[in-house]
């Protein structure tokens, strides 16, 4: 072996392993894995569960954490379904002859998607909502021609971060708007900010802090039609709230997870991404149509790629080359599940739970920076202790107060905290009960 390590280092040019991960900082650079050398298998699985013991769930506390990725009820039939050899092996259906059900499946999607959010089209799913945000900056630029893209200073720095790789290597200018008083986007910061050279402006409701942004509605009559109005959904929010193609959104982004993904540690997840007709040229990722084969009989196929790998080369929108296929057909699974019925159920009790514990907040007399404004299932709460004693008192309960806000959003007093916390269906009562004992040693 050494003898071949030799070998391949001399026709490599270079004199050790190491030169490979060069590039790499030597402070982040892991030299071992922590196992002894020369372990069995089965000793090697035995540690590594020990490693995996050691996470903790949040079925594991009283949690009402959220911030993008959220813990609703997974009904078992997604599963069931996604679990079938013929959609979990299943690859990018290249060859529609013999792909005809991962295609129905996600054509399904699309159509069910494209209903909820009331817009044209609807693509076969992107990575996740982030590189969704960063597609639709692009495509705003490519279908305007100009350069600036406008977004909420208060954006999750997910978003943020890879909106910025994408507007890097496109050479767009990123802008931000400042909130008003409640919470939503400034209208008259809106205003100020657009210029001749504006491609498109960004709003979420709801948004960061779970306001639902009643401001969206004046969005496009402010920016006109020479502008790509990009819009943010949670798209669970939508069996109580107006869709956004009631707003003329142009490009409507979202996270899936909430559809039946659960949380998985993080992942996967899956990107929703829909516009109008008039741009479905312009827009990444691929579609799947409906037709009629040679015998009259009902068939699918790939309508339109983007990519630039094999079928649009110089003229592609993007060069995302694939996309979450698996994740899409659970989110339509889910959509079929719960039907319109479900799905505002599910959003009448977050809204109601919601309502519930910002009630045992205001208790105690906590301080909520946004508090007139509407909300669907997270709210900001202000408290007058540290993180670090704030952390104690919620451990000692066993409990995930919410996401604490830190200098990355510009909350640098160390001694307040600001927390956005969730509420979903999955939250009980002895949840709020230990809320609530939470609060009474903090406030």
């Amino acid at each position: 072996m050494s003898g071949d390590l030799s070998e391949l280092l001399k026709e490599l040019k270079i004199q050790s392993t190491d030169e490979l991960f060069k590039d790499i900082p030597e402070s982040i650079r892991t030299k071992t894995l922590g196992l002894p050398k020369g372990m069995d298998e089965d000793e090697v699985r035995r540690v590594a569960g020990e490693y995996a013991g050691m996470n903790k769930t949040v079925n594991q506390s009283h949690s009402f954490l959220g911030f993008g990725l959220y813990n609703h009820f997974v009904p078992a039939a997604i599963a069931n379904v996604v679990n079938r050899n013929e959609f979990l092996t299943a690859y990018t259906p290249y060859q529609a002859e013999i792909s005809q059900g991962i295609m129905q499946a996600l054509f399904e999607y699309q159509s069910l998607v494209a209903e909820l959010l009331e817009m044209d089209a609807v693509n076969s799913s992107m990575y996740d909502v982030s590189t969704s945000l960063g597609e639709a900056a692009r495509m705003a630029k490519n279908i305007t021609g100009k350069d600036e893209f406008i977004v909420p200073k208060y954006i999750s720095r997910n978003k943020r971060a890879v909106l910025e790789n994408y507007a890097k290597g496109a050479e767009i200018k990123i802008k931000e708007v400042n909130l008003d008083e409640n919470g939503m986007i400034d209208l008259t910061s809106l205003r100020k900010e657009l210029t001749d050279d504006t491609c498109g402006v960004y709003v979420e409701y709801p948004n960061m802090f779970g306001i639902i942004d009643t401001n969206v509605s004046k969005i496009k009559e402010i920016i006109g039609d020479e502008r790509i109005f990009v819009a943010g959904i949670n798209p669970i929010s939508l069996g109580v709230l107006a869709p956004p193609g009631k707003f003329g959104v142009d490009i409507a982004i979202g996270e899936g997870q909430v559809l039946g993904l659960g949380l998985n540690f993080g992942g996967p997840v899956v990107g929703i991404f829909g516009t109008k007709e008039q741009y479905i040229r312009k827009m990444p990722g691929k579609i799947m149509g409906i037709t009629k084969d040679h015998n009259g009989k009902v068939a699918y196929s790939m309508i339109l790629q983007t990519r630039e790998q094999h079928i649009r080369r110089e003229r592609a929108v993007t060069n995302m080359t694939s996309n979450q296929a698996l994740m899409a057909i659970a989110s339509a699974v889910y959509l079929s599940l719960l039907g319109d019925s479900g799905l505002r159920k599910i959003g009448e009790v977050n809204m109601g739970r919601t309502k519930e514990l910002i009630e045992i907040v205001n208790e105690f007399g906590i301080t909520m920076p946004y508090q007139a404004s509407p909300v669907f299932n997270e709210f900001l709460i202000r408290l007058n202790e540290s993180k670090t004693f704030v952390a104690r008192i919620a451990k000692k309960y066993n409990l995930i107060p919410g996401y604490m806000l830190g200098k990355e959003y510009g909350f640098n007093d160390r001694n307040k905290s600001n927390i956005v916390v969730n509420v979903t269906e999955r939250n009980t009562d002895d949840d709020f009960n230990a809320f609530r004992e939470f609060l009474r040693e903090v406030a």
